[in-house]
């Protein structure tokens, strides 16, 4: 694969996790575990096992093939990221969309690419690839603070606007509660990007097995997704019957939260698939340098649903241009992020 086709996948994924959670603040009448419950059940459940079994035969065959610890591993990274996605949904209801992407996407950024990076190959770090994706991490980071900012400056705007806020004390909790979401997601929600590294032997095995290169991290997939939805299921179910809202899932909806949720179910695993495809195409550091490029691409995903649906009507002129200069920062971050695996991969 040529890295331009394989950067463009990366992107490609970036834009589907940037916005597939966006159905969860169009669905009014729905409670939020309604929403995350049917959404994670198609996303990490219905849809990607039929594409795993069509892809990769004899799954199970493959998945002996490889040492326990690795399958091990792998589950254990979905778990996480299941976690982290409950947690995720929850900030993006507190911060919306543009705030929530963006902070969130932060701290997955620095955990899932440098966190694996110094666990397999910490002596990179010295080299020049090594420090230059350590600078493009520096400066994402300080884009998306700018851009947290120009959020944070938005939601009170707002609040101090909006007739149905009588008081300041309630925006400002929510906010906070939002924010330990947000950190709490970032940090476990790394381990998708923790499972794919974890989950390299079978890839490899399935390269020698003849799978096509495209479907080789299937097999991954089907694992973190799997214990993805594990965590997921259980507290969507727990949340409707503990909330008495297990009959409003059909009671209260529309035949557009069904769509909602079908964009969710393929928009989440169908992004996951295809930035693990570009990772693979950019070569050995792919993983490494492609995930924090397809976290940049999401948060700017992110923030443009957001504007695209109304987050930013009626703010002044100094958030829209905070925003715009983080948006700018981010693009430079990007291009670091491109160079810096071209060092990376030079022998």
């Amino acid at each position: 694969m040529s890295l331009p086709l394989a950067i463009l996948l990366v992107a490609l994924g970036g834009i589907l996790l940037g916005t597939f959670s966006l159905p969860v603040t169009r669905t009014p009448n729905w409670k939020f575990e309604h929403i995350w419950f049917v959404g994670s059940l198609l996303a990490l459940l219905v849809i990607p096992w039929p594409i795993v079994f069509f892809t990769v035969p004899d799954v199970g065959a493959l998945y002996a093939s490889v040492p326990p610890g690795v399958l091990i591993a792998v589950i254990l990274s979905g778990v996480a990221w299941g976690i982290g996605g409950i947690f995720w949904g929850r900030g993006i209801e507190a911060l919306g969309m543009a705030l929530g992407v963006s902070l969130m996407m932060t701290l997955i950024t620095v955990f899932g690419s440098a966190g694996p990076l110094a666990i397999f190959e910490p002596e990179k770090f010295a080299t020049t690839g090594g420090l230059a994706l350590v600078a493009a991490l520096g400066i994402m980071v300080a884009g998306v603070v700018v851009i947290a900012i120009a959020g944070s400056q938005r939601a009170a705007e707002q609040a101090g606007t909006s007739a149905a806020v009588t008081t300041t004390a309630k925006p400002k909790a929510a906010f906070v509660v939002g924010l330990v979401f947000a950190i709490i997601s970032g940090i476990l929600s790394a381990g998708v990007n923790f499972g794919f590294v974890f989950g390299s032997p079978l890839a490899q095995k399935a390269t020698e097995a003849g799978i096509p290169p495209f479907a080789t991290g299937f097999a991954i997939w089907s694992l973190v997704f799997s214990a993805n939805f594990g965590i997921n299921a259980i507290y969507g179910l727990w949340m409707m019957i503990k909330n008495g809202t297990l009959g409003g899932l059909f009671a209260d909806a529309k035949p557009g939260y069904w769509l909602g949720a079908l964009f969710m179910g393929t928009a989440w695993p169908g992004g996951v698939i295809i930035y693990g495809i570009g990772a693979g195409g950019m070569g050995p550091f792919g993983p490494y340098v492609g995930f924090p490029m397809m976290l940049l691409v999401s948060i700017l995903a992110g923030n443009a649903a957001g504007a695209l649906t109304g987050e930013w009507r009626g703010t002044s002129a100094k958030p829209r241009r905070l925003m715009v200069g983080g948006i700018v920062v981010l693009g430079a971050a990007f291009v670091l992020l491109g160079y810096s695996n071209q060092l990376l991969s030079a022998r």
